[in-house]
């Protein structure tokens, strides 16, 4: 039997506008103007054949007509979208979709990965690398790490690990013939390596870590600046300056000796990393393995350098 219903979109301007008793609430909601949501429902009205808001010059309030119509279609949707969730954690195949920052997914998550596959032989994986925020249902991505303060709506987030800044470089630059790493002063003799990330207040740099070591007259500007982490690592692996990295991005590389940290400050990092999953994804049994690995992976990190929590409030950077 064919089933006469009204236009999708109209039915869902209509719902959102009267929970909000707003088309402006209602458009941000659904990601569309104003105009189209005044549009979508004076569609449905004429489709109708029934007025369902009654519009004042600042107000708007549902009539009869709308007051009727409105939990019948709030019912429904729920029920859409409920099925929708237990369509999705039915489907355990598939690979594991896993979303980060491109440094850390280089320099600590993919180190490990091959710990996770001899556990969990058969879940495949797919990284996603991005250094904004991913749409979990539009990317279809089941887990996200993030770096920043732990608020995210609607996701479930797990704390991970802290961080900290501090110069790193080769071993062979600490007794560079002519100009060796002894005193912070010394740095103006060297290349300084940077991140060119966007200035984010509580994100330690070059500026801040020569104030703090009481470093005069040398420009924190000067050098180069790499747009990834992961690169400037390298980079001061290879001996190609001294860079202001993050222990997180470093960790391998300092414990293998191939970095060495030259001076003992270090500047804490107002942000750490999370593991942000979709409340709808929790149950799915490559989601469940993945989660339960990665926080025993973190919590068994060496002690020492980044290995402390970090500030956990607040607004998220990425």
């Amino acid at each position: 039997m064919s089933r006469r219903l009204p236009s999708l979109n109209g039915l869902r301007a209509f719902e959102a506008a009267a929970r909000h008793l707003s088309f402006t609430k209602a458009a941000e909601e659904l990601n569309v103007t104003q105009a189209a949501i005044s549009h979508q429902v004076k569609a449905l009205e004429e489709r109708l054949g029934v007025t369902l808001f009654k519009r004042g010059n600042r107000s708007l309030l549902l009539t009869d007509s709308g007051q009727a119509y409105l939990p019948v279609l709030r019912e429904a949707f729920d029920s859409i979208a409920l099925a929708t969730d237990r369509v999705r954690l039915r489907s355990s195949e598939g690979p594991l979709r896993i979303s980060s920052l491109n440094s850390l997914a280089a320099k600590w998550l993919m180190p490990r990965l091959p710990r996770f596959r001899e556990q969990n032989p058969g879940v495949d994986i797919l990284i996603h690398t991005s250094d904004t925020l991913v749409d979990f249902a539009r990317d279809g991505i089941d887990v996200g790490i993030r770096y920043g303060k732990g608020q995210y709506a609607g996701l479930i987030c797990d704390y991970l690990m802290g961080d900290v800044c501090f110069p790193m470089c080769s071993p062979l630059l600490v007794e560079k013939s002519g100009h060796p790493l002894k005193h912070p002063a010394d740095l103006r003799h060297h290349v300084l390596l940077s991140d060119d990330a966007p200035n984010v207040p509580g994100m330690p740099d070059w500026r801040m870590w020569l104030r703090a070591a009481g470093v005069k007259g040398l420009d924190p500007s000067s050098g180069y600046a790499y747009s990834d982490s992961a690169m400037l690592v390298q980079a001061a692996v290879e001996g190609q300056g001294v860079g202001m990295g993050r222990y997180s991005i470093a960790e391998l590389d300092l414990a293998a000796g191939r970095l060495v940290k030259p001076f003992d400050l270090e500047i804490a990092s107002q942000y750490s990393y999370y593991l942000a999953i979709p409340p709808a994804n929790l149950d799915l049994p490559r989601v469940k393995a993945f989660r339960e690995w990665i926080l025993e992976e973190a919590r068994n990190r060496p002690v020492g350098s980044g290995a402390e929590p970090g500030n956990q409030n607040g607004p998220a950077r990425k």
